[in-house]
């Protein structure tokens, strides 16, 4: 991943962008799945389902801005608009490389999605089948569905906060700081001396999946969680049955993870109105705040100590 400091031209360095917040099946308002995480120069496309090419363009995001894509697992409303966006980036002539992740057990159907793309890409297919890192700053733990899926946190590396009024009294300024970072040291002074340890921000993204460990470790200090609360506390029993999280199970899991922002998504067409969904997951989240995605919204990541910016949609 590059580094989180560098500044990038083209807007905002963290930014997710709903491409669609259907779960089986897609209503007259919502498409099927799609998110676009905009993290310094990468842009990671997570679980593209039917649309997920016109969405982009309603969304004004362009398809050569896409470095990586994720796939949670190969159910069709999560991976079956690939070939489409495959297709558009060979039209759109990018040229540099594309990385694809997604669970082994799925090649097969992984590699036929591929095959049915325009050829002309720079595809580099990265199938993993265990929890742990699969690229720079990126992890991925196993859920609990119908079929195998993992869901996946991307990381920026931990680092140091400078402390004003440290640096003033060791008589510390201008050039002199950033040689401070570089080399640890000067003279006398440590860089721990004059700073304090930050961690880095998380994003997690979570999908078809019951309650289980592997969300939980997504979950944990998450700044945004992206989960999914495909049906109500009042639909538990079908929740479960088809492994999927409720409403309420998914503000639990965000405030036990200390999550600072959760956005839930993919939900049943059985609900016109997701607003009940949103007040069963803020009556479990405690301090969480808690958004319910629309299509084409765009989320800032939250930035720490920051009064929280509504998501907003693009200009029509």
């Amino acid at each position: 991943m590059p580094d989180p400091h560098a500044r990038c031209k083209t807007g905002a360095m963290r930014e997710l962008v709903i491409l669609g917040t259907a779960s089986q099946v897609p209503t007259r308002t919502r498409n099927h799945n799609g998110y676009f995480l905009r993290w310094e120069r990468e842009g990671i496309l997570f679980d593209p389902g039917e649309g997920t090419q016109r969405q982009m363009l309603l969304a004004g995001v362009s398809a050569s801005k896409i470095t990586r894509i994720c796939l949670t697992h190969v159910h069709g409303d999560h991976c079956f608009g690939l070939p489409g966006v495959l297709s558009r980036m060979v039209l759109d002539g990018v040229a540099h490389p594309v990385h694809l992740h997604f669970p082994v057990s799925g090649a097969d159907v992984v590699r036929a999605l591929v095959g049915l793309a325009t050829p002309g890409l720079d595809l580099h297919l990265h199938p993993h089948g265990a929890a742990g890192g699969i690229a720079p700053d990126i992890e991925v733990e196993p859920l609990r569905h119908r079929i195998e899926a993992y869901g996946y946190r991307v990381t920026e590396p931990d680092g140091r906060t400078f402390l004003p009024e440290r640096l003033a009294a060791a008589g510390i300024s201008g050039p002199d700081v950033g040689r401070l970072h570089r080399e640890g040291s000067l003279g006398a002074v440590r860089l721990e001396d004059v700073s304090e340890h930050r961690a880095g921000r998380r994003f997690a993204f979570v999908m078809d999946t019951a309650v289980c460990d592997g969300a939980s470790a997504l979950a944990d200090r998450a700044d945004l969680l992206v989960s999914e609360a495909t049906f109500s506390d009042e639909d538990a029993g079908l929740a479960e049955r088809y492994r999927h999280l409720t409403a309420g199970q998914a503000g639990t899991m965000a405030a036990r993870g200390d999550v600072g922002t959760l956005v839930l998504t993919h939900f049943s067409s059985r609900y016109d109105d997701v607003a009940v969904l949103a007040a069963q997951a803020r009556a479990e989240a405690g301090s969480t705040r808690v958004i319910a995605a629309s299509d084409l919204d765009r989320i800032p990541f939250p930035q720490r100590g920051a009064p929280h910016a509504p998501p907003r949609s693009p200009a029509r």
